[in-house]
């Protein structure tokens, strides 16, 4: 199984108040080239994408708050992933941390770029060099993301994670298919802030061999940082391009994650889990979805008495009677903006509701990114 590493990183998030999260929920178009996929839309992605950062570094209303910005898996051209970094560094504001997906590439080129950040990725060198030495041929495809961090000082900092769930080779008997399995997650605790997050892609939120799986393995580090330092896992960020993001499988990772059934998870009882996916406007070659992309959601225990609702473009449930809140969006393309719910409440009401959606935007015929008018998030239902 993975190696989760701890990382301490410089955030001055303020204790005790809301932090701000974007999921961008954009349509990804993948076509097969050799053994692996690659974007078959590379301009038009980047133009949406950079639309998307404008937003950002335009601050306007509660944007200037933001402090989590979400892509999907694979979303970001690889030949833009240089440009991308350096509008992070040089136009977005401290204290911001960008987790996206990047195309795949190579085994070699994912190495070098483990080596070109080695500053941050030194401890994730040496398992892939392993594997390298191993026969993992430097060919195979990596499906990978990376998480830049821009501190309170201005610095910018990158850490690199590939996906550790196999690829559609499980299911083929051509080993040429194989996708490079990655052997770590990054911890991050952020300081002075005391805010401790993680982020995984897609599938690796419910992967697990006969002995073990990657989500107890997170329960277990976020339940030993609770007892020597009263610490828990705070925020769990999983990138996806999910075509089955309401797959029971799903469910039961999360009962499992958040329901005290066996024993008491204190590293976890307050996380809150954001899943951001591609919109139902992705299209896959050779994949024919079952259910549909999209459906974005924020999940937290079910203490936060979040109450049941239906509007058109979100809703309010507990997944089908799992032990949790969870505010689950539409399946279109929108940015969806939100707070994290802070993890130490003190306000004794149980009709106040801790998670607050602030606005909703989609991309429009003239390619660009607008709020939702007020009558598109009118009630539908009430349950």
């Amino acid at each position: 199984m993975v190696t989760i590493i701890d990382k301490e990183v410089n955030l001055e998030f303020s204790i005790g108040e809301h932090l701000h999260c974007m999921v961008a929920q954009i349509p990804n178009h993948l076509r097969k080239e050799g053994h692996s996929f690659v974007l078959a839309d590379p301009e038009e992605k980047w133009i949406q994408i950079r639309s998307i950062l404008d937003r950002v570094i335009e601050g306007e209303g509660y944007l200037q708050k933001l402090h989590f910005l979400m892509l999907p898996e694979a979303a970001l051209p690889f030949s833009r992933f240089d440009e991308m970094l350096e509008i992070i560094r040089e136009e977005f504001q401290p204290n911001t941390v960008t987790i996206f997906g990047v195309e795949p590439v190579r085994l070699q080129i994912y190495r070098d770029l483990l080596e070109r950040f080695r500053e941050d990725n030194a401890d994730a060198i040496e398992a892939v060099d392993k594997d390298i030495a191993g026969g993992n041929d430097q060919e195979m495809p990596v499906n990978w993301c990376c998480i830049a961090i821009k501190e309170a000082t201005g610095a910018l900092r990158v850490f690199l994670e590939a996906k550790s769930h196999p690829f559609h080779a499980e299911e083929l008997l051509y080993k040429y298919h194989d996708l490079y399995r990655g052997r770590h997650f990054y911890f991050f605790h952020s300081r002075p802030g005391c805010f401790n997050f993680i982020a995984l892609i897609c599938l690796d939120y419910l992967y697990r061999d006969l002995y073990s799986s990657n989500i107890k393995r997170i329960i277990d580090h976020a339940n030993q940082l609770f007892f020597r330092t009263r610490q828990g896992l705070d925020a769990m960020f999983v990138i996806q391009c999910n075509p089955k993001p309401e797959h029971h499988s799903y469910r039961d990772v999360i009962s499992g994650f958040y329901g005290e059934y066996l024993e008491d998870s204190p590293g976890v009882r307050e996380t809150v889990t954001v899943f951001g996916n591609s919109s139902n406007e992705t299209a896959i070659e050779g994949v024919e979805p079952s259910f549909s992309y999209g459906h974005s959601s924020v999940v937290t225990n079910r203490h936060h008495r979040i109450r049941k609702q239906t509007q058109k473009e979100f809703k309010t449930d507990d997944f089908c009677g799992a032990p949790v809140c969870r505010l689950r969006f539409g399946a279109e393309t929108r940015l969806y903006f939100f707070n994290l719910p802070p993890h130490h409440e003190h306000d004794p009401r149980t009709s106040r509701v801790p998670l607050k959606l602030h606005s909703i935007m989609h991309w429009t015929d003239k390619g660009v990114w607008e709020k939702l008018p007020g009558v598109e998030l009118r009630y539908v239902v009430k349950t």
